[in-house]
């Protein structure tokens, strides 16, 4: 590429000189071939090249006007410092670069007298005119060029950071189902193994239900780990058991199976048909009542209620016990948990709030919304 650079520019900037075919411009001949081959430096220096080639240009275009001006090797010149700058700078180049050869046509130039008397000086003029202007399409070509550079760029970067942004989002949505599955299970786990190892010596029925009802919940634990692993392999899908019809009361006999009390309310209509939406119902109930079952000390009574109203569920869970989450262990829980909660509402427009309630306790509420016209 640099070498056609060179040969087209040589080209155009001797041909004059091979055109005049006279002896006493080897010099010259030489001065025009040395600001061709300094070309080839153009990407390391282009300053230092554009301000050699105008000087070289001037002293060819002073000296023997006979060969007019290497206009060919500024183009190029002006063309390569136009990558490299703002839009401004490069018409300040351009004006500067056009100088020379500009003030050279203008007011040194003569053409032959009898032309000379018919016309004047507006030859002159018009000649430093097309200089000025056949620069300004040189520059322009580079601005053009670098923009498109730059845009090109940009897009690129922009594919990158979206790239990027959506494999974050994956990450926490894999995540917050990991989170979900995990902690809801090993909790439940927990709690079904706790009340086995107290029942063992007075009841041993009822030791061994709980035992069943462990086997199950880590059967099922081990079912929802296969699936995420599986979204994490195939790269989609979803994560985790979704809900089925009645999986919210499944849900809540699961955990009062663990001990929890807990009496669950629907209100309105059934839930929008919306897997995505019943799932983040499903996971905010679902981490709500792992939290009161982890962290929550002397539970009397758990209320779940979910409330269909014109265009919105609202999900609440209250208990009355004495720990909220926010005051557990930290080595129990990070926060996560309610940080995935409040990123499932707002997926869906809505808003989620958890704090302790008046006279003890703690609730969450949730409300998230959806078009009115969807089932």
């Amino acid at each position: 590429m640099d070498g056609l650079v060179v040969f087209s520019s040589a080209v155009l900037s001797l041909s004059a000189l091979i055109e005049e075919g006279r002896n006493g411009f080897w010099w010259q001949f030489g001065v025009v071939l040395l600001s061709q081959a300094a070309l080839m430096l153009r990407r390391r220096a282009p300053w230092a090249l554009l301000a050699g080639i105008v000087a070289a240009d001037a002293v060819v275009l002073f000296a023997t006007p006979e060969l007019g001006s290497m206009s060919a090797a500024v183009w190029f010149a002006l063309y390569v410092v136009a990558l490299r700058v703002r839009t401004v700078w490069a018409l300040v180049v351009t004006v500067a670069a056009s100088l020379p050869a500009g003030a050279y046509f203008a007011f040194v130039y003569r053409p032959g007298e009898e032309f000379l008397a018919q016309h004047g000086p507006f030859i002159g003029l018009v000649a430093s005119v097309s200089v000025i202007l056949s620069n300004l399409v040189a520059i322009g070509v580079g601005i053009v060029v670098r923009g498109n550079r730059i845009h090109q760029a940009e897009v690129r970067a922009w594919a990158i950071r979206r790239a990027q942004l959506a494999s974050v989002q994956e990450r926490n949505r894999i995540a917050r189902e990991m989170h979900d599955v995990v902690a809801h299970s090993l909790t439940v786990m927990v709690a079904l193994s706790d009340g086995a190892a107290r029942a063992l010596d007075r009841d041993p029925e009822r030791a061994r239900s709980v035992l069943g009802e462990l086997s199950s919940t880590g059967r099922a634990a081990l079912a929802d780990m296969r699936r995420v692993l599986g979204v994490l392999r195939a790269d989609g899908g979803s994560v985790g058991r979704e809900p089925t019809p009645g999986g919210l009361q499944a849900l809540v006999d699961g955990f009062r199976a663990a001990g929890l009390p807990v009496v669950l309310t629907q209100e309105g209509e059934s839930l929008p048909d919306d897997a995505a939406f019943q799932l983040a119902v499903f996971r905010i109930v679902q981490e709500s009542l792992t939290n009161v079952l982890r962290y929550a000390r002397g539970v009397g009574r758990v209320d779940v209620l979910v409330a269909r109203e014109a265009g919105a569920v609202r999900v609440g869970v209250d208990n009355d016990g004495g720990t909220a989450p926010d005051g557990a262990d930290p080595a129990l829980g990070t926060g996560g948990g309610l940080a995935g909660m409040r990123e499932r509402a707002a997926i869906f427009g809505g808003t989620l709030t958890a704090g302790p309630r008046p006279g003890g306790g703690w609730r969450v509420e949730a409300e998230l919304h959806w078009a009115e016209g969807d089932r």
